[in-house]
């Protein structure tokens, strides 16, 4: 097994010396650096910064790493956030009808190229129960009306809570989450068949064949109050011509969704995507 490494994902107003500062917590530390990445937003006056660095010689045990690093972090007036590489991280992934994120996320699991835990799949259908099974996984229906989404969601927060679910990946989850579940469960990737901004919210595929696009794509981002509008993770396209019906630009598109999502989670993952407003870095 590789040796267990720390990484910090740091953003804060810019200044001199701040590559020096960090890199230096890790130098006086006795840490060996691998990683080391930074981009300054000069619209935003911002530096932003992942830096991972080997745990095996570090002198400081992990419960001191992060307070140690707060006490420089805070006159920086920064924003960070420490990840361990061999904290396993535990994902629900929520489906509709659909299976081809599902199945393609599960598959690299399987293989893993997904390094986590999958313990659970939520459905407000009963349909890819059979597929839960076929991988071992717990599989929880959970219908949803407009009548009863209130009650539903406080369900699916109390599975959350039961499965110890870190990560929740909606793989065609044909819902939109309500505002009150964001804000206790915020942590959420959500694949969305189109490039984002064009064609937000429903039937994106019929209105991309209406406008006689050129290009479709698929958007993994982060799940915020406003549908379809939050930080974006990755993107990806494929040409499209006259030629194609509908039912072709679904077909492209389902290939496109597969790929950007199990990449979006990916990074998620390697704590590679720095969020900053409604804005990433993305340290691929």
């Amino acid at each position: 097994m590789e040796s267990p490494t720390a990484t910090l994902l740091v953003f804060c107003p810019d200044r001199r010396g701040l590559v020096a500062k960090i890199a230096n917590f890790i130098y006086s530390n006795g840490g060996n650096i691998i990683h080391a990445d930074q981009h300054t937003d000069a619209s935003a006056g911002l530096f932003l910064t992942r830096i991972e660095w080997q745990l095996e010689g570090f002198n400081l045990p992990r419960d001191v790493i992060a307070p140690a690093f707060g006490a420089i972090a805070k006159p920086l007036q920064a924003n960070w956030t420490l990840h361990f590489s061999d904290t396993v991280p535990r994902i629900a992934i929520w489906v509709t009808k659909q299976d081809h994120c599902l199945l393609d996320l599960l598959w690299r699991w399987k293989a893993k190229e997904i390094s986590a835990e999958i313990p659970l799949i939520v459905s407000n259908h009963p349909d890819l129960k059979p597929v839960a099974d076929q991988f071992a996984i717990a599989f929880e229906h959970v219908p949803i009306t407009k009548e009863t989404k209130t009650e539903r969601e406080a369900e699916q927060l109390e599975l959350l809570k039961e499965y110890k679910i870190d990560l929740v990946v909606l793989a065609k989850y044909m819902q939109i989450l309500s505002s009150n579940f964001i804000e206790k469960f915020p942590n959420a990737i959500n694949i969305h068949h189109s490039f984002l901004p064009a064609f937000a919210g429903a039937n994106p595929y019929q209105r991309a064949h209406d406008r006689g696009v050129k290009i479709i794509g698929a958007t993994a981002h982060y799940v915020t109050a406003d549908l379809d509008e939050g930080p974006i993770i990755e993107q990806d396209v494929v040409r499209v011509s006259h030629r194609d019906t509908v039912s072709d630009l679904v077909r492209k598109g389902k290939d496109l969704e597969r790929l950007v999502l199990a990449r979006a989670v990916r990074l998620h993952l390697q704590h590679r995507v720095l969020v900053y407003g409604n804005r990433t870095v993305v340290f691929a």
